[in-house]
């Protein structure tokens, strides 16, 4: 057990050292120098985690903006959060999450290999997350562990193939060829964007070229549109609150500084993560020609979704806000209709709604960007109403699962599950 948890938690569940290997053993193939070897290793490790670093800033910024918005507006129900749902399913089913992870990897690189869907998914705790509402789901419907592995391991794999396929076409369209794919379970929300956007805009008129009159113009720079537009959710959250609570929350800080300061060190975390995912596309995908000549023709590496990030820095602040426009809506509704209210949390509506902005935008620009990401923060936080009850149904409460893939799949295979002898 000890060896699966180092095998599951500290290479396949830490995402940089599994990129970081596939890009070895593809240096390895090409035979490489041994300089080209490691130069290209380690830049595909710290090109990775310069953007989780950047990530990881700005968790903290916007879970400093949620206390802030939760303490103020007096919100209360189910946080939409995987990691906080995958940590409680660990607790009660870690033998079974493990298990699928490990051997849903196997199937994945399998069905890649004999399947039209040659994607091989990257994004290491996203398979994670999806292990445990697989194994939760499945526990759900009374299944010992045997089944559930053996079940939940090929589901997982299906999943790691066939999901980046549905938002390839829209990849294709951000970046221009079709050398990357997106591994992040929102593909069907994301591919739902792409449409849209194509069907209320026009993809001239991108978020990166809007023609802004005078001083307006300062907007173009995505730096200056984040910073001022971060900062007035921030204010509004912090006024929402109070002194007393912003100074609580600043360690020392004035209270009306605190929010300028997390805004901008907000923008600072975007900036790293585009910095990042650039030095990590341009070691990753030359070192993952090796294994896609060698053992998987024409296979694709299915990467977390801030790889678009670089694509269209605008569009990411567009879709954060909108689409957590989109999740005030679902609240509200939940709460009038007296169902779960499902709180919308920062953190996953700025990674989602961005990356769904993003692809929005490149099918039908600033309106696709805007109108992709509002329908996005509205799915997520239905989704998450749909399944709660399923969690809830082996004593995991509090928390949901907001991706649109882990609902579409969960609610599918609990119901044929339910069906069934």
């Amino acid at each position: 057990m000890e060896l699966l948890r180092f095998i599951v938690f500290d290479i396949l569940g830490v995402t940089p050292l599994l990129v970081g290997f596939i890009a070895l053993i593809g240096l390895l193939i090409q035979r490489k120098p041994i300089e080209k070897v490691l130069s290209g290793t380690f830049k595909t490790i710290v090109g990775f985690l310069v953007f989780a670093g950047g990530a990881g800033l700005a968790v903290t910024s916007l879970g400093n903006f949620q206390t802030l918005f939760s303490q103020g507006f007096g919100l209360k129900g189910v946080m939409p959060l995987a990691e906080a749902l995958t940590g409680l399913a660990q607790t009660k089913f870690a033998m079974c999450v493990s298990l699928i992870m490990v051997i849903g990897f196997g199937w994945n690189l399998l069905f890649a290999r004999i399947t039209p869907f040659k994607y091989i998914f990257l994004t290491g705790q996203h398979n994670l997350y999806l292990s445990a509402l697989l194994t939760v789901t499945l526990k759900a419907l009374g299944y010992s562990d045997l089944v559930t592995i053996i079940t939940g391991s090929i589901l997982l794999g299906l999943a790691a193939c066939i999901y980046p396929a549905i938002a390839q076409p829209w990849m294709r369209k951000i970046t221009g060829n079709d050398e990357i794919a997106m591994g992040h379970y929102v593909t069907l929300a994301y591919a739902a964007s792409g449409w849209i956007g194509s069907k209320v805009g026009d993809p001239k008129q991108s978020t990166e070229k809007l023609n802004l009159p005078g001083w307006l113009g300062i907007f173009k720079d995505y730096i200056v549109s984040v910073s001022i537009s971060v900062s007035i959710f921030y204010y509004i959250a912090a006024l929402a609150a109070g002194k007393n609570a912003v100074t609580a929350a600043a360690g020392g800080m004035h209270w009306l500084v605190y929010p300028l300061f997390q805004s901008l060190t907000f923008t600072a975390s975007l900036y790293i993560i585009i910095t990042g995912v650039r030095l990590l596309l341009s070691e990753i995908v030359p070192a993952f020609l090796g294994i896609s000549e060698k053992f998987i023709p024409n296979a694709k590496p299915a990467l977390d979704c801030p790889v678009v990030f670089p694509y269209a820095p605008t569009a990411t602040v567009l879709g954060f806000i909108s689409s957590f426009v989109g999740g005030l809506v679902v609240m509200g509704v939940l709460a009038m209709i007296g169902q779960t209210v499902i709180i919308p949390v920062a953190i996953p509506y700025f990674f989602i709604g961005a990356t769904a902005a993003v692809f929005g935008n490149a099918s039908g620009g600033w309106k696709g960007a805007i109108a992709g990401s509002f329908i996005t923060g509205i799915l997520i936080g239905i989704g998450p109403a749909l399944i709660y009850p399923i969690m809830e149904s082996v004593g995991l409460s509090g928390t949901s699962f907001p991706e649109t893939d882990f609902v579409a799949l969960g609610l599918v295979v609990y119901y044929i599950g339910k069906m069934l002898p």
